[in-house]
């Protein structure tokens, strides 16, 4: 079974989604090489002190879609993690649904490039960000 096939089984329920997608609610919703989208509720239980969502949430989402989207580019003998990631929030959110939607830019040897809008069910963009992964090789 190759990466994508690994989401894509995650996807229809056969593989256990990261506790971390089940602690916030995320799904993946689509899955190509080098491509994911995946979205979440965001509801009053991701509330920072403003009552919006919290940023980290948003993060967290971004970066669970971008990981995924770059795994899906691994040869079997390979791993990763993120090195760095930058986001830009680009309008405040209550409550509802978020959509992220990653795509890997370059993938070299040892670095990848990934990118990933955030919207809100009415097709708004609300955030981006990008972010860089090293390719652990598994020797």
């Amino acid at each position: 079974m190759n990466n994508e096939e690994v989401l894509l089984a995650m996807q229809s329920g056969k593989i256990p989604a990261p506790p971390i997608a089940k602690l916030l609610g995320m799904q993946l919703k689509d899955v190509s090489k080098g491509c994911v989208i995946m979205e979440m509720e965001a509801t009053k239980e991701h509330w920072n002190p403003m009552h919006t969502l919290h940023g980290g949430v948003m993060c967290d989402l971004a970066d669970a879609a971008m990981g995924s989207a770059f795994f899906t580019t691994l040869d079997a003998d390979e791993s990763y993690t993120t090195v760095d990631l930058h986001i830009k929030f680009l309008k405040p959110v209550v409550t509802g649904k978020i959509i992220a939607s990653a795509t890997v830019i370059k993938r070299g040897k040892r670095l990848g490039y990934i990118e990933c809008d955030l919207r809100n069910d009415e097709g708004e963009l609300i955030a981006k960000a990008d972010s860089s992964c090293i390719v652990l090789r598994n020797e």
